[in-house]
């Protein structure tokens, strides 16, 4: 027995005074049948045998149905419904019985939905065409290759309407790439609101300073040009934003969820389709009202679109590590020492094998690379190494200056550099900390001296200094202190008596000087 008749037996049944038991073993009915239509009134049964016909014509999609399930527990029934309308154009079925269809099967094949819980903040309705929303987020697919793939969404939803536009992209989100994203919204839209709310985001905020916000100049261009206000919530604090609606999550997963990635553009105008199908054309949960329908009138009240005006250049931001290195495709790229301090961002952008690394609030250049072909390599610059080649540089024009500029003394800096690589810097500033308490005609007999013996040592260079100038009858007016020489050269430097060194000058060789130093003596 089964059907109207079933029903009107068991309530009669009940009416008579019997229980359940009595009522199953009366009818040869199952108990759960008793139980689920005791309470049930006439009208819920009608309502329930209509449900249950409409079930029988969702038989033949079961098999489909149960497989996506069991593949992915997680899909929800909005999802499954838009699958069913993807690929079955037959398909006709309400929300609300698919729903239901699916509790019978997961049931039925033992397949159980995981529980996420959220808590959501109610917001006031707002007038039309005043407020949209922006929401950025991350979800990976799986490609036709078998290779996972990030993608990074970019949603926009009117706050009146619930009216959304959602676009996906598989490279690093620029400050470039979100506006242009900014530009199709609108054209899917038709307008631009009077405001836009934005959690804060180094692609348009720089730096809040107790609430005067600091905008990428890419982004305040483009705001300006378009004429909308925006809304930035606290940072750290998106209970501020009073969100309608996570967007992107909707999108992940209603539309990106479980699908198998081909390439960007296949996918955003699969999401176009989604939109139109889906997500602006059911009712809305919290409106209780289609979002397309409710958008035909608030497109009114945008504001139109201006001209693009000044296209914004490709920049990419990276974030700094400790090691003072970003990663850009695959490689890492030193940047100069200190660069790094936490949280810490930087531009860099792609010009013809070049990869140029700006400072995100100044637009320094702080560092430029080839870029590299291959995958999981270490780039190098030698001038981010601790020995900078260019304050060397620097420091060597320096000295040289300082030594009066000639040929000979060039050649001395010279053989410095390459004899004691290690300790260039410390020769180089010994000699202009000697140097500035003599002559130049001093300091050229020392120069003369160490060229024809080829001496290249700061230290030698001192003493020979030292010995001229007593020569010259023009002593140093300070002695250098000797704890600015390195102690690697106080320990090994050999000191000689000044006679020696006359000796040398003289043509003797310094056992000669040593035998007759009483020849060097002043009378």
């Amino acid at each position: 027995m089964k059907g109207w008749p079933m029903y009107q037996e068991l309530q009669q049944l009940k009416e008579m005074g019997l229980n359940k038991s009595q009522v199953q073993w009366q009818l040869g009915i199952d108990w759960k049948t008793v139980d689920r239509y005791w309470e049930v009134t006439p009208d819920e049964f009608a309502e329930i045998t209509k449900n249950t016909k409409r079930s029988r014509k969702l038989e033949k999609y079961e098999e489909q149905i149960v497989r996506w399930l069991q593949e992915h527990p997680d899909m929800s029934s909005a999802q499954i419904q838009d699958w069913l309308k993807q690929h079955y154009s037959d398909y006709q079925g309400k929300e609300r019985t698919l729903r239901r269809f699916i509790s019978s099967l997961r049931t039925k094949y033992n397949i159980k939905k995981p529980v996420i819980q959220r808590q959501y903040q109610a917001v006031e309705e707002l007038p039309m065409g005043y407020q949209a929303q922006v929401d950025l987020g991350f979800t990976t697919l799986v490609n036709t290759q078998g290779q996972r793939v990030k993608l990074t969404g970019f949603g926009l939803v009117l706050s009146h309407s619930r009216y959304k536009y959602v676009e996906w992209d598989d490279k690093p989100l620029t400050t470039a790439r979100f506006i242009h994203m900014h530009y199709r919204a609108f054209e899917y839209i038709g307008g631009v609101p009077e405001e836009i709310v934005y959690d804060q985001d180094r692609l348009l905020a720089i730096n809040e300073n107790f609430g005067d916000i600091i905008y990428t100049a890419e982004f305040e261009r483009f705001r300006q040009q378009m004429g909308f206000k925006v809304y930035l919530c606290r940072k750290s604090d998106p209970e501020t934003k009073g969100k309608i609606e996570a967007v992107i999550k909707y999108a992940k997963g209603n539309y990106a969820r479980h699908r198998i990635f081909d390439n960007i553009q296949a996918f955003n105008q699969g999401c176009i389709e989604w939109l139109n199908r889906t997500a602006n054309a059911n009712i809305h949960g919290t409106t209780k009202r289609v979002p397309a329908e409710v958008f035909k009138e608030e497109q009114k009240h945008l504001k139109p679109i201006p001209t693009i005006i000044n296209q914004p250049e490709e920049i990419i931001t990276r974030q700094v590590r400790k090691d003072n290195i970003i990663w850009y495709n695959s490689n890492r790229y030193t940047l100069p020492l200190g660069t790094y301090h936490p949280e810490r961002e930087v531009k860099i952008k792609a010009d013809q094998g070049i990869l140029i690394v700006f400072d995100l609030e100044t637009d320094e250049e702080l560092a430029r690379h080839e870029i590299s072909l291959d995958k999981g390599r270490l780039i190098r610059n030698n001038n981010h190494k601790r020995d900078h080649s260019a304050r060397i540089a620097e420091l060597y024009q320096d000295t040289l200056a300082n030594m009066g500029g000639s040929e000979i003394a060039a050649v001395f800096l010279d053989g410095i550099r390459k004899e004691k690589p290690r300790y260039v810097r410390d020769q180089y500033n010994l000699i202009i900390q000697t140097i500035k308490n003599y002559s130049l005609e001093t300091i050229s007999q020392a120069l003369d001296y160490c060229a024809e013996r080829s001496i290249f040592s700061a230290v030698e260079f001192k003493t020979a200094l030292e010995y001229f100038a007593q020569q010259n009858n023009s002593p140093a007016e300070t002695i250098l202190d000797t704890s600015a020489i390195p102690l690697a050269y106080r320990i090994k430097t050999e000191i000689r008596n000044i006679s020696e060194y006359a000796a040398i000058y003289r043509g003797m060789s310094i056992e000669q000087g040593r035998r007759n130093q009483d020849l060097f003596k002043e009378p």
